[in-house]
């Protein structure tokens, strides 16, 4: 069986989350240091400042990473711009001053900061419902829609101010109103799963209708069952998820399994075999009754 090669998205995700462990490891080791050793400069909080930048950028990468696979992969980008433009502004705040934080004059950096970090934050939030995205019910997709728009209305309401210096978000109603959107927004972020998780286990979510778009998790070799460029002949396997028997190529019964398509280099006597065996049939709706029945039988 071939295993399907790491992509690039799935690097980066490692590579994030090893980021995230090793800022933490190396912010937690300063404080020890510090705490132990009686003495914490300027030098050591700037390299716990350093590190817990590092980690949020990564944390927040992880997030945008989760959709950049998917349809809605432009927000996942947009989510990664943000954070990176949030990650250098917070960094040069750290770094570009005698001291530290005073590398801002004008405060022009420290506002970009304040605004990468609501797009960035925002968007991550966004990603990570965006996962829902493919869920058929009414229910869902409504009440995700209505979410995503209490997102973006709480990010601009915190924005302005910070852009407009004050001038926009001095009045009580502005606040009364941007607390509305926030309740929508929570709301939208506790219910939304959990509804899903119910009716997923109840059967209650029907079937996607069209191809299933491609993840780097899945394990999908994109390879067809006859006339593959292999060495030896090969046999392509797809498992639907279903009850055990003879009905090769039904659709599944089961509609939150996904099928798992497995190519398999057989040697030309168990292709011979196979084909024997085939009655007529595709050699790979033969090859997934021959493993059924021998799993039952076993």
């Amino acid at each position: 069986m071939t295993a399907p090669a790491a992509s690039p998205v799935r690097g980066a995700r490692r590579a994030m989350i090893v980021a995230v462990v090793a800022s933490l490891l190396v912010a937690s080791l300063c404080g020890i240091v510090a705490l132990l050793g009686g003495g914490f400069g300027d030098l050591q909080a700037r390299i716990v400042a350093t590190t817990l930048i590092v980690a949020a950028f990564g944390t927040s990468a992880l997030c945008h990473l989760a959709v950049v696979t998917r349809a809605v992969r432009a927000l996942g980008f947009a989510g990664l711009a943000a954070s990176v433009v949030a990650a250098g502004a917070a960094l040069w705040l750290v770094w570009g001053g005698d001291g530290l934080l005073e590398g801002d004059g004008d405060g022009s950096v420290l506002k970009g900061l304040l605004v990468a970090t609501i797009v960035a934050i925002s968007l991550a939030h966004a990603n990570l419902l965006l996962l829902l995205a493919e869920r058929r019910r009414t229910v869902i997709r409504a009440g995700l829609g209505l979410t995503l728009a209490a997102i973006a209305v709480v990010a601009t309401m915190l924005a302005l101010p910070v852009i407009t210096d004050g001038e926009v978000g001095d009045s009580e109603w502005y606040w009364r109103w941007f607390g509305v959107a926030g309740i929508v927004d929570a709301l939208g972020t506790i219910a939304l799963p959990v509804l899903a998780l119910v009716l997923r286990g109840r059967g209650h979510e029907p079937a996607a209708t069209g191809p299933r778009p491609a993840s780097d998790g899945d394990t999908d070799t994109r390879a067809a069952a006859h006339g593959t460029a292999s060495a030896a002949p090969t046999a392509a396997v797809t498992d639907s998820g279903g009850a055990g028997g003879d009905d090769v190529g039904s659709p599944s019964t089961t509609t939150d399994v996904a099928p798992v398509r497995i190519v398999l280099d057989l040697p030309a006597d168990l292709v011979a075999r196979l084909d024997a065996a085939a009655d007529g049939q595709a050699r790979d709706a033969a090859a997934l009754r021959v493993l059924r029945n021998a799993l039952v039988r076993g």
